[in-house]
C-alpha cells in the first residue's frame, strides 16, 4: 500500500489539505479528547497569533490555541523527564509551546489564555502532548484584556 502524502479533510474552516509532514502524533491525546491521537495546527489568518489544533482523526474536532509568548514576556512551564522521552526532546529549540484560548460566547473582551495545560509539540519529531501545570504562582487563566 502507498504511503499517504497528503490528504484533504473537512473542517469548520472549511477543506483544507494537509501534508504527511505536517501530522503531529500525541501518544496520549488531549484533555478531553484522550482517543484522538494525530492533529494539525490550523492557521486562522497570516498575520494571527491564533491558530487551530485540528484532529485528523476527527476533523469536527478542534481546539483554539496560541503562542502565549505572543502576549505575556514570561511563561515558564515545566517539562518532566518521562514526557521529555515522549517528546524524543534532544534540544529545547525544537519546543513548540501552544495554551489553549477561551473566547466567551459573546463577550470576545473576556478571552483567556489557559496557562495550566499548555500544548507542547517537537517540532522535529512531530510528537506533542498536553503538559499540566501545578505552578501555584501561575494563574489559571490569563485575560488578554490585561495585556499591556
Amino acid at each position: 500500500m502507498a504511503e499517504v502524502k497528503e490528504l484533504v479533510i473537512q473542517t469548520r474552516l472549511g477543506p483544507r489539505t494537509i501534508s504527511a509532514e505536517r501530522i503531529i502524533d500525541f501518544p496520549r491525546g488531549i484533555i478531553g479528547f484522550e482517543d484522538l491521537h494525530r492533529f494539525t495546527l490550523l492557521q486562522i489568518k497570516a498575520d494571527s497569533p491564533f491558530l487551530i489544533l485540528q484532529s485528523i482523526d476527527d476533523p469536527e474536532q478542534g481546539l483554539l490555541v496560541a503562542d502565549p509568548y505572543s502576549f505575556m514576556e514570561r511563561y515558564e512551564i515545566k517539562v518532566g523527564d518521562t514526557e521529555q522521552k515522549i517528546l524524543q526532546l534532544q534540544d529545547r529549540k525544537d519546543v513548540a509551546v501552544l495554551v489553549t484560548v477561551t473566547i466567551p460566547p459573546g463577550r470576545p473582551e473576556n478571552t483567556t489564555l489557559n496557562l495550566t495545560g499548555p500544548v507542547i509539540i517537537n517540532t522535529v519529531s512531530k510528537v506533542g502532548m498536553q503538559i499540566p501545570q501545578t505552578d501555584a504562582a501561575l494563574p489559571s487563566h490569563y485575560l488578554l484584556s490585561e495585556k499591556n
